[in-house]
């Protein structure tokens, strides 16, 4: 088994056979010869399979640990993720560094605020607690006091070095969502539902800085050159805010009304985004910006669900516009969406938006910006670490464990911190990378019992390696292997302890499976390095399985007379289309998978026409391997022991044969099902089904003692009428007569009965009165139908006299 060519090794094989083939004489007769060695070669593997996975949707299946999974389908080496603490809390929302480089994260419920050791031994301790809800979000002032807003109907609170708090400002607003200081020392707060955001010196004195039209000011930041970053609900909008110029106030003085409505600040859409609610907001060195946005935008006005809240009675969500209350009271909850869309946007520093990244399984809270410069963002409801570069590629880059990852900060030295919601955790991410990194695939289903072939994968180089990349993909010459693979299989679903054991390390690409033979199959890679870039670009399992059967699901015959074709082609002796009567069949779509991997079959279904003579058989089969079928049918009469062919090589499931050469009689068929198309003659194997008895019939009814006697007259004149009637006998030697007819002089057929009312024997007796006859000469026709619509014929005549003067 060879490994597969990178994409120049690729190119120049390519060119190489582009060259060959303008040669002439023996090396076209060699070519030729190579050509029909492969397809024998190739026939005689069609069983082979190979399990390939070099997707994201496949990869982030598989379990990882220190690896990051990428949306272009790379695995690599993740940045280092550590939990630093359990905050014993339902949920965390906010997370800030004080200046002394310390850890503080706010969350509930109650409302509590924690302090973090630099350790990861170390065990939070509570700085800030109070009977409201939540603590929503929490900021630092230059000289390292901590400031603590609480919702819903809540406050912000000093926290002074020694834990004493005391309110610094109450908006008197519903909701206060985020907190951020500005250069000047400023507080800027802002709240819902009247979507505000106030201004509060260091005294504590606090205005109304600025009142937008939407119903919440969601998130808070202060870009690069001092400007305030908004992000809000319901309209999804990123606004800058900045103070009015002292020429709009000396003009605004003058309406004073204005002022105190809208604030001393001013507005500008940057950008109204197709989502809901902004939910996070970051800002890189540059002056760009990123938003995290979440929700489709409704006609009718109802809150978007935002906050997760903690209950006794479970975990749920209250909204922008609920009612909540801190206490025992009642209080409204809206379960929380469960298809909520997100999306990621970028602004850059001109001004110009545009949608960087979106989900409709995550979720995004939280965003920051790693020391590499790329974007991080903190998801729900499965708690992923996401790594977004700036042409949209992003990486998977650890799960938390918990629902959302709701908060993000970084330090100093770069290192970035988490918080999490459901359960409240704080995590560490990088800067430095993992040492070692392992992912384990999902555990792939071959669907029979199996035998496992060689296990291949690629490994590019990261950047800047100098190593060979024979050497790292564990050629020889590879003294200090960058990644081992190992490989695992079982009979169960999912991996447990009665699966084997992890066989390997696999250092080279092409190594054949130890793995005993099973239903299923898991691999291990593990990235040794600590080199950002290392890790995988795909891998392939190639495995047999063990060749079974085929199976016959059903046989539908149909009525006598029809005969089925592969396209709408209309024959002599072809009256209208018919509907086929379907057996049962496992695949019905019509498509057929001949070998994993190879390009579908479709199966077109027959046409069916009114034929006299023909017979069709119909019927459905499938093979556990998906391998292509041939078939063959056979007959046999009844009293008879063996069977003759009908007809073989057949590649479409129906048969229609013209049964007028055949004695009447009971058959039986039988289907013979073959996998050779894919299998060598030692390893094919066939599955039969007998149909159930059918009848074939060819020969007509005969008509027998038929006679015409007028049994009265009406007498006045030489025009009057007589009544005459009609007996007859109608047999058939094989089936049942099914109807008969009478005609009086070429006239119309008329249905008639038998004797005995219902027609379903092979004889049949009929006994008929014909009316008002003329005197003189009358024919009598009467003819009978089988059940395979052969007709037999007869006629007599019969002469009534004129009547008497």
């Amino acid at each position: 088994m060879t490994l597969p060519l990178p994409p120049r090794c690729a190119s120049r094989a390519r060119t190489a056979q582009a060259s060959q083939s303008r040669c002439a004489g023996a090396f076209r007769f060699f070519a030729a010869l190579g050509v029909l060695l492969a397809f024998v070669l190739s026939a005689s593997g069609e069983h082979t399979r190979r399990w390939r996975q070099s997707s994201y949707d496949e990869f982030v299946k598989g379990t990882a640990h220190g690896i990051a999974v990428r949306s272009d389908g790379h695995l690599e080496l993740a940045p280092k993720f550590t939990l630093l603490a359990d905050a014993d809390a339902s949920y965390l929302w906010s997370l800030r560094t004080g200046p002394d480089g310390v850890l503080y994260a706010a969350g509930g419920s109650p409302a509590r605020v924690f302090r973090f050791a630099t350790s990861a031994s170390g065990k939070p301790t509570v700085v800030f607690d109070s009977a409201d809800l939540a603590a929503q979000a929490i900021a630092f002032d230059a000289r390292g006091t901590l400031y603590v807003a609480t919702s819903p109907d809540g406050k912000v609170y000093r926290v002074s070095a020694t834990g004493e708090k005391s309110v610094f400002f109450d908006p008197k607003t519903k909701y206060i969502w985020d907190l951020v200081f500005g250069a000047d020392g400023t507080l800027y707060v802002a709240t819902g539902d009247k979507g505000q955001i106030f201004a509060v010196t260091p005294d504590g004195h606090g205005a109304l800085f600025y009142s937008s039209e939407e119903a919440h000011v969601r998130v808070l930041t202060v870009d690069g050159k001092g400007s305030l970053i908004a992000g809000t609900e319901p309209s999804g909008r990123i606004l800058r805010i900045t103070k009015r110029n002292d020429r709009a106030d000396e003009r605004n003085r003058k309406q004073q009304d204005v002022v105190t409505a809208r604030g001393s600040a001013e507005g500008f859409v940057l950008y109204e985004s197709a989502k809901r609610e902004i939910t996070s907001l970051a800002t890189a060195p540059d002056g760009t910006i990123y938003a995290g946005a979440i929700g489709e935008k409704q006609h009718a006005v109802a809150p978007a669900a935002t906050t997760l809240i903690s209950t006794p009675q479970g975990t749920t969500t209250f909204t922008s516009g609920a009612t909540i209350s801190s206490g025992n009271a009642q209080a409204i909850f809206t379960p929380f969406p469960p298809a909520l869309t997100s999306s990621i946007y970028r602004i850059s520093p001109d001004g110009a938006p545009e949608e960087l990244w979106s989900s409709r399984d995550e979720i995004v809270y939280s965003l920051g910006l790693a020391s590499d410069g790329r974007l991080l963002a903190g998801t729900g409801n499965n708690g992923a670490l996401l790594a977004i570069d700036r042409r949209g590629v992003y990486a998977q880059l650890a799960k938390s464990g918990s629902a959302q990852i709701t908060g993000m900060a970084r330090n100093s030295q770069g290192k970035i911190f988490l918080c999490t919601a459901n359960p409240g955790k704080v995590f560490s991410v990088g800067p430095e990378y993992e040492p070692e990194g392992t992912y384990e695939s999902r555990s792939f289903d071959a669907q029979l019992f199996s035998q496992w072939g060689r296990l291949e994968w690629w490994s590019p180089s990261p950047v800047g390696e100098t190593t060979t990349s024979a050497a790292r993909n564990g050629k020889p010459g590879s003294a200090d292997p960058r990644l081992e693979f190992f490989v695992r299989s079982g009979n169960t679903e999912e991996p447990n302890t009665e699966w084997s054991r992890w066989f390997g390390p696999y250092i080279q690409s092409g190594a054949a499976i130890e793995a005993p033979a099973a239903r299923y199959v898991q691999w291990k890679a593990v990235v040794h390095g600590a080199r950002p870039g290392d890790g995988l670009e795909w891998a392939s399992v190639a495995y047999l399985p063990r060749n079974v059967a085929p199976v016959i699901d059903g046989i539908a015959l149909q009525d006598p007379g029809v005969r089925a074709q592969a396209t709408f082609v209309i024959s002599p002796g072809q009256t209208q289309s018919v509907t086929l009567r379907q057996p049962p069949a496992d695949n019905s779509n019509g498509v057929v998978i001949t070998q994993s991997g190879a390009t579908p079959k479709f199966e077109q279904p027959p046409q069916a026409f009114q034929q006299k003579g023909y017979a069709t058989v119909l019927w459905n089969a499938h093979d556990p391997n998906e391998d292509e079928l041939r078939y063959a049918v056979y007959i046999r009469g009844e009293n008879e022991r063996a069977w003759k062919p009908l007809k073989d090589k057949l590649d479409q499931k129906f048969y229609s044969w013209d049964t007028t050469g055949m004695p009447d009689g009971a058959y039986y068929l039988k289907i013979v099902a073959s996998d050779s198309p894919a299998n060598p003659p030692g390893v094919a194997l066939t599955a039969d089904r007998e149909s159930e008895r059918f009848e074939i019939d060819n020969t007509p009814p005969v008509i027998e003692k038929l006679e015409a006697v007028a049994t009265s007259s009406h007498a006045g004149n030489a025009s009057a009428l007589a009544t005459v009637t009609v007996k007859f006998i109608a047999r058939d030697a094989a089936t049942s007569v099914e109807r008969a007819q009478y005609s009086v002089d070429s006239g119309d057929w008329i249905l008639c009965a038998p004797t005995g009312r219902i027609s379903d024997a092979p004889e049949e007796y009929y006994e008929f009165s014909v009316t008002d006859l003329r005197p003189g000469e009358h024919t009598i026709a009467v003819r009978a139908y089988d059940r395979f619509e052969n007709v037999g014929s007869a006629k007599t005549i019969v002469t009534i006299p004129p009547a008497k003067p």
